[in-house]
C-alpha cells in the first residue's frame, strides 16, 4: 500500500478552517499566554526585590539583588523549563498528548500561586523558596511547548497549519503585554494608596512595607488564565495521528475525528497494520536510520533555536537595564520602589505593543505564503543587521537626543526576531518528525533553545557590565559592556543564518509526507525534505 494515507488523516489535511481550529488555538494558546506571563513577569519585579530585601543603610543607591541571587531568580525558571521540555516531550510520545496536557497546566497553576506565597522573613529564605517554586513553575511551562505545538500541528490542515501553530505561539505576545499592563495597574494602585518619597529624598521610606505585596500579586496572577482553560483541555480528544500512527487504533481515531469534523470517516485498520509492520519505518529514536533520515533536521532545529534564544532572552529579560543605560528609565534613586516597577512595566509594555506583537502576527499572516525557511532566514538576517547597527555606533545612541532612535532600532530587532526565528523555531519541529518522535524531538529542540536562554539570562548579567570596575553594578565584576555584548549577539544571529540552511521547508505538505510516514520510499522522502538541493 505505498503512498496510501489514512482517510482520517487526509480528512484533517484537507479540512476547511472550522470552529474547532479556533477552539484548539485558544485552548493551546492560553497555555502560552500563561507561559510568557510567568517567564517574563519576574523581570518586572527584580529591582523591587532588591530594594525590599537587600537595602544597604546609608547607600546612595537602592539595594539590588546580589549577582548570584539575581542570576538564580532570573534563570531558575529556565532550568525548570528545559527539564520539563525534555520530560513532557518524551512523555507525550509515550502516554499520548491528551493524557499529559492537563498535568502541565496544573503544575503551572499551583506553582504560580506558590511563587507569590514564598515564605520567610530573611532575604535568603524568601529567595530560596521563590527559586524553588519558580523551578517547578518552569517545569510545567516546559511541558507546554512540545505538547501545544504537537497537538496543534496534528489537528491542523496542511494549507494553514503553519499559521495555526504560529498563532498558538503568538499568544506569548499577549502574555508579555498582559504582564506589563497588570504590573502598571497594580503599581499605580499601590502608589496612589501608599505614596512614598524618592530614594534620594528618604531612602528608608521610599520602599513602603506594602511594596512586598506588589511582587507577590504580580507573580500569582499568572495562575488565573491557566485555571480558566483547564476544563477545556481535559475535554479535548486525543489527536488522530497519535491514536492511529502511535497507539495503532484506527477505529478510535476515526471516531474522535468524525465527531470533531462532523463527517463520516472510515476506520482503516488494515492500513494502520501495514504501516506498523513496515520495518523500514520501525527504527528507534537516535538509531542509525533515524540519524540518516532526520539527524541534520534535528541539528538544524536545535542549533537555530539555541542561537535565537541566546539573542532573544538576553535582550528581552534585561531590556530594563538597557533602557536605564540610555536614560529611558530614570536613575533608580530618583524614584520610589513602586514608581520603578511602574516605569519598567511601562517600557516593557510599549516594546511588546510596538514590536513584539506585530512581529508575531506578521508571521501568522505570512508563514503559509512565503514559508518557514524564508521567514527564518530573513529574521536572522535583520537581527544581525540591527544588532550591529545598535552596537557599532553605541556611543551615538547614548546621547539624549538620539534615545528615540535607539528605541526604534531596538524595537526593530525584536520585530524581526518575532517575524522570524522566534516563531519558526517553534513551528518547524512540530512538523518534520514522525508522529512517534514528534513530541520528543520538539522537546529536545525547545530544550536546546532554553539552554540558549540560560546562557543569555546568566551570561548577560556579567557580560553587559562596564569594563570600568568603578561603574559596574554592586557585586558584579567588570564585563565587556553593552556595546560589545550587542556585537556578540550580532555574531550569534549571523550563525543562525548558517544553521537555518539545515532546516527543511514544510509549507503545503502533510505531516506524513514530510516525515516519511505516508508509505513512500525513503529516497523520495529524503529528497523532498531538502532545503537546499544538492548539485
Amino acid at each position: 500500500m505505498p503512498g496510501d494515507q489514512l482517510q482520517v488523516l487526509n480528512a484533517l489535511d484537507v479540512a476547511k478552517t472550522q470552529w474547532y481550529h479556533f477552539t484548539a488555538i485558544v485552548i493551546a494558546g492560553m497555555g502560552f499566554f500563561t507561559d510568557a506571563y510567568d517567564l517574563f513577569c519576574i523581570s518586572l519585579v527584580t529591582k523591587l526585590l532588591g530594594r525590599i530585601y537587600y537595602h544597604v543603610p546609608g547607600s546612595k543607591v537602592p539595594g539590588t539583588l546580589p549577582p548570584n541571587v539575581s542570576a538564580a531568580v532570573n534563570g531558575v525558571a529556565f532550568c525548570g523549563t528545559l527539564t520539563g521540555q525534555l520530560f513532557f516531550g518524551w512523555l507525550g510520545d509515550k502516554l499520548g498528548r491528551k493524557k499529559v496536557y492537563g498535568m502541565t497546566l496544573m503544575i503551572m497553576i499551583l506553582c504560580s500561586v506558590a511563587s507569590g506565597l514564598s515564605f520567610g522573613h530573611k532575604p535568603k529564605s524568601v529567595m530560596a523558596t521563590l527559586c524553588f517554586f519558580r523551578f517547578w513553575l518552569g517545569f510545567g511551562i516546559g511541558g507546554d511547548y512540545p505538547l501545544s505545538a504537537t497537538i496543534m500541528s496534528e489537528y491542523a490542515n496542511k494549507k494553514t497549519r503553519g499559521a495555526f501553530i504560529a498563532a498558538v505561539f503568538a499568544m506569548q505576545g499577549f502574555g508579555i503585554m498582559a504582564g506589563g499592563i497588570f504590573a502598571i495597574i497594580i503599581s499605580a494602585v499601590f502608589e496612589a494608596k501608599f505614596p512614598a518619597p524618592t530614594y534620594a529624598e528618604d531612602a528608608l521610606r521610599s520602599t513602603v512595607p506594602q511594596a512586598d505585596f506588589v511582587w507577590r500579586i504580580i507573580l500569582m496572577f499568572g495562575a488565573l488564565p491557566a485555571a480558566m482553560t483547564f476544563y477545556s483541555r481535559s475535554k479535548m480528544p486525543e489527536t488522530a495521528r497519535y491514536t492511529a500512527l502511535v497507539a495503532k487504533d484506527a477505529k478510535q481515531a476515526a471516531s474522535d475525528m468524525a465527531r470533531v469534523l462532523q463527517v463520516e470517516i472510515e476506520a482503516e485498520q488494515g492500513i494502520v497494520e501495514y504501516i506498523s509492520n513496515d520495518k523500514s519505518k520501525s527504527y528507534s529514536l537516535f538509531s542509525k536510520e533515524f540519524m540518516k533520515r532526520h539527524g541534520l533536521h534535528l541539528l538544524g532545529t536545535t542549533s537555530t533555536w539555541f542561537l535565537l534564544d541566546i539573542a532573544f532572552y538576553s535582550s528581552n529579560l534585561f531590556q530594563k537595564d538597557i533602557f536605564s543605560a540610555i536614560g529611558w528609565i530614570p536613575p533608580a534613586q530618583t524614584m520610589s520602589a513602586i514608581q520603578e516597577v511602574f516605569k519598567i512595566a511601562r517600557a516593557q509594555t510599549l516594546i511588546a505593543l510596538c514590536s513584539t506583537m506585530p512581529g508575531y502576527w506578521f508571521t501568522v499572516a505570512f508563514i503559509d505564503v512565503i514559508g518557514r525557511f524564508a521567514i527564518q532566514l530573513m529574521g536572522f538576517f535583520f537581527m544581525t543587521v540591527f544588532m550591529f547597527a545598535l552596537a557599532i555606533p553605541y556611543d551615538h545612541w547614548t546621547h539624549k537626543e538620539n534615545r528615540i532612535g535607539f528605541v526604534v532600532m531596538y524595537s526593530l530587532t525584536f520585530f524581526f526576531a518575532n517575524f522570524g526565528p522566534n516563531v519558526t523555531t517553534f513551528v518547524v519541529p512540530a512538523e518534520i518528525f514522525p508522529a512517534r518522535f514528534r513530541s520528543t524531538c520538539h522537546g529536545i529542540s525547545a530544550a536546546s533553545g532554553k539552554l540558549g536562554a540560560i546562557v543569555g539570562a546568566f551570561g548577560f548579567l556579567y557580560l553587559a557590565q562596564s569594563p570600568d570596575k568603578n561603574k559596574t553594578s554592586a557585586g558584579y565584576p567588570p564585563g565587556i559592556g553593552v556595546k560589545n555584548s550587542l556585537i556578540m549577539l550580532g555574531v550569534v544571529s549571523f550563525l543562525g543564518i548558517l544553521f537555518t540552511l539545515l532546516v527543511p521547508e514544510a509549507k503545503g505538505k502533510s505531516l506524513e509526507e514530510i516525515s516519511g510516514e505516508n508509505g513512500d520510499n525513503h529516497e523520495n522522502t529524503n529528497n523532498g525534505n531538502r532545503t537546499v538541493p544538492i548539485v
